[in-house]
């Protein structure tokens, strides 16, 4: 909010006196002395008009209208122009957290709307770890979203048309048959989990033991337990989608058929090698990519151009795509068939998030679902709870590979950071607890007690929130968030070990007190909400 006016104060200047200029910026400041804000604004008008920078800060500061109510001005060198920002424009903001409480910072809801497609894991097994990040990752984008007043719909798309779910069955029928005492391999690197052998035995005991190798009930039943199971997890999560979409739906009404059709049309197709090649060398790609395999099996791409199509087509304002780092090369080439096609894509968002590492001590976990050694969302929920799990998903921004600490994430002390928030917003709560019961005296509310400067750098931390959650609307990046709350809880801590609050002799300033605590924990309380991470009372 305060660097908007910070930006109006220097383009006023700029306007005033006709000059034109894009390379400058202004960036909070954290060294001592030298203001809540500097810019550089005179340093690069300096190149571009040739005067002192010197000069021209001492100019743009002659122009302020010394509005103290907001922010005095200086300058050091060699040019740049310090903002130094009043303590009653804090004091106001903290005023503001305690009117609006958790509707502070919130943008007016709107009529935009927005699709998140996450997880999409195919039904050939459970959740595992491996998924944890795509599936927490694209909760919170929602979250982020919905609070800036998107209407969102949670859609997860899933591939039950394909070899794997070929192999699925193949897989299935092989334990059926070894468990009813007939000689029957298993396929090739198939899935030999033991959750098979636990809907096998549901299909024996529905279906009973005369099923051909053939029979639908080895796809569909096992692909409907599977996918009951993905839903538990989900919603054991917190997570509750709106939509699940079937990629065999695309087969089934034609919409796969008419992506080669339009594309063979523009000539951007081709046959070679019994192959079906995506001509994308006419579209400034150095080579083309194939759709279909000579065994008749398409690539990603097909199916997922004719799926982004459906969704563009439903005519949401934001499409965002939460995609593992195996989607890198084949995300570009959907959204270049969809431009070819006449679909726009600019309001299509992909996040690419790398890969976990789960962690034990210094021992790497290896996860498999088709050699059966991993360890399930369930496992990790059941050990850990939703919160921690939730919240080490995204320890790390989604570009960087993320190491999940295992031990870390068991620990209960303040070094684990969930429970570092979560402890500052229960010890909030203690306090209020014993501040009512200690003090009775009502007082008037004197916000300008606060002068101390923990209490300063602590309202200054809170006062940021709108401005970071600004900033994340346009990243969609959990990390952010939850950094920002760790900084506010380490004020915070600083602040309470640092000051006493509940204080019988001079109670106006413990009342001022109280409400700086109660403020803080309404910031933490509204990011925890957002992370879908609780903010327990007591601990």
């Amino acid at each position: 909010m305060i660097q908007k006016k910070l930006e109006s104060f220097i383009n006023g200047y700029l306007k005033a006196n006709d000059l034109e200029i894009q390379n400058w910026h202004i960036s909070s400041n954290k060294k001592q002395g030298f203001g809540d804000y500097s810019s550089n604004i005179a340093l690069a008008l300096s190149k571009q008009i040739g005067q002192n920078p010197m000069e021209i800060a001492e100019k743009i500061i002659a122009s302020h209208d010394k509005d103290e109510l907001l922010f005095s001005v200086s300058v050091t060198k060699p040019g740049f122009i310090n903002f130094h920002i009043s303590d009653d424009y804090y004091l106001n903001i903290l005023k503001n957290i305690l009117d609006e409480r958790t509707e502070f910072g919130k943008p007016a809801k709107h009529t935009k709307t927005a699709n998140v497609e996450f997880v999409s894991s195919n039904p050939t097994g459970p959740l595992t770890a491996g998924h944890g990040r795509n599936t927490i990752l694209g909760d919170m984008v929602s979250s982020i979203l919905t609070w800036h007043g998107y209407s969102v719909t949670r859609e997860y798309y899933y591939n039950n048309a394909g070899k794997q779910m070929r192999m699925l069955a193949e897989s299935a029928y092989a334990k059926y048959a070894t468990k009813i005492g007939r000689d029957v391999a298993a396929p090739e690197n198939g899935y030999i989990g033991e959750y098979l052998d636990d809907i096998v035995n549901q299909i024996i005991e529905r279906f009973g033991e005369n099923l051909d190798p053939d029979s639908i009930e080895f796809r569909q039943f096992t692909e409907k337990k599977i996918f009951d199971s993905i839903k538990r997890t989900l919603k054991n999560l917190g997570i509750e989608f709106d939509l699940f979409s079937e990629e065999q739906r695309l087969y089934e009404n034609g919409a796969i058929d008419n992506v080669l059709k339009k594309l063979e049309e523009l000539s951007l197709s081709y046959k070679k090698d019994g192959a079906t090649w995506f001509k994308t060398t006419s579209l400034g790609k150095k080579e083309d990519k194939v759709l279909v395999k000579s065994t008749g099996e398409p690539t990603y791409r097909l199916p997922d151009i004719a799926y982004h199509i459906d969704k563009v087509d439903r005519g949401f304002d934001l499409i965002v795509d939460i995609f593992g780092a195996d989607h890198i090369d084949t995300y570009p080439d959907v959204l270049l068939g969809l431009e070819a096609l006449g679909k726009k894509t600019d309001h299509i968002k992909v996040i690419i998030h790398q890969f976990v590492t789960l962690k034990k001590g210094n021992e790497v976990v290896k996860m498999s679902t088709r050699k059966a050694n991993f360890i399930t969302l369930d496992d990790l929920v059941e050990q850990l709870g939703v919160d921690v799990v939730r919240y080490f998903f995204i320890m790390r921004g989604a570009n960087s590979h993320l190491d999940f600490d295992f031990d870390l994430a068991k620990d209960e002390s303040e070094k684990n950071p969930v429970y570092y928030l979560q402890y500052a917003h229960a010890r909030i709560s203690n306090l209020i607890v014993r501040y009512d019961k200690e003090i009775k005296e009502k007082v008037s509310l004197d916000l300008s007690l606060l002068k101390e400067k923990d209490e300063l750098s602590l309202i200054k931390k809170l006062s940021a929130f709108p401005t970071k959650m600004n900033e994340l609307h346009q990243s969609l990046e959990p990390r952010k968030l939850a950094t920002y709350l760790e900084e506010v809880a380490a004020a915070y801590h600083k602040f309470y070990g640092n000051h006493k609050v509940i204080n019988l002799d001079n109670i106006p300033l413990s009342y001022a007190r109280k409400n700086l605590c109660n403020a803080t924990q309404i910031i933490l309380k509204t990011g925890l909400s957002i992370l879908g991470i609780t903010a327990p009372e007591k601990m």
